[in-house]
């Protein structure tokens, strides 16, 4: 166990950067269980991490411009084509994003077959590099975040599938590239279990992603595991004491 690790300069980025994919990612996670398509958030992040892919295929800098559209574009076409198969097959619709993920998994695999830093590239887009945040990174994400909540919670009944597909897409690929494929599908779906039935369904799933967030910062920093990884366990054991815990006050005598 290590202390050197537990820095503000870089736990408070990570962790501000943690609250900002919940923002968007705990109503978004909501509608995607009540719509019961779970592992769209899976397939829109791997088609997402597949753009930035092809953009280090073409020699595109990391952090450039390129990239992010390159990202941005692959999650919208990606979105617009689970949208189209939706409305044709949509009794079919987890299995054919299910082929979707894999399909757009394994063309990241022969894209980096021959890249000699593809090990490296593949766990930094499935696992993060949320420690790497730096405090210059968050105002461009906060912006996205607002503009993705602003939308939500003034149009969300107005957008349709394709307009919900969409800006799902432009929430995915904003966090991806910083939190990695696992945390995106983590921030989804477990704070929305965690809140079903709740009276505060929002609060409480954004609370569950916090809480689990923090832990896992600081657990991974201590004893020097991929935060990541540490992260997803952190928020899915932080859901499930919450259920069990406010389960049993609610069936105590009083």
């Amino acid at each position: 166990m290590s202390v050197d690790g537990l820095a503000l300069s870089i736990l408070g980025p990570a962790f501000i950067v943690g609250l900002l994919v919940l923002l968007t990612h705990v109503p978004l996670g909501q509608e995607v269980l009540k719509r019961g398509i779970i592992f769209i958030d899976l397939a829109i992040a791997q088609i997402a991490g597949l753009g930035v892919i092809l953009a280090y295929h073409f020699g595109w800098e990391a952090h450039g411009w390129e990239v992010q559209l390159a990202a941005l574009s692959a999650a919208l076409l990606g979105a617009l084509g689970l949208s189209w198969m939706e409305k044709r097959w949509g009794k079919h619709q987890e299995a054919l994003i299910g082929i979707t993920f894999i399909l757009a998994a394994t063309a990241s695999l022969l894209l980096l077959a021959n890249n000699p830093h593809g090990g490296d590239s593949l766990k930094d887009l499935l696992v993060g590099q949320i420690l790497w945040v730096t405090w210059g990174q968050l105002l461009p994400v906060a912006l996205v975040a607002s503009f993705i909540l602003l939308i939500w919670f003034n149009f969300r009944q107005k957008l349709g599938h394709v307009g919900f597909y969409c800006l799902f897409a432009l929430a995915v690929t904003s966090s991806v590239q910083l939190v990695g494929v696992y945390l995106v599908f983590a921030s989804l779906i477990i704070p929305a279990l965690g809140s079903v039935d709740r009276s505060r369904p929002l609060l409480v799933g954004f609370f569950i992603g916090a809480l689990g967030y923090g832990l896992g910062l600081i657990l991974s920093s201590l004893f020097d595991l991929p935060s990541g990884a540490v992260i997803v366990w952190s928020i899915a054991v932080t859901a499930l004491l919450f259920k069990f815990l406010v389960a049993n006050k609610q069936l105590m005598p009083r």
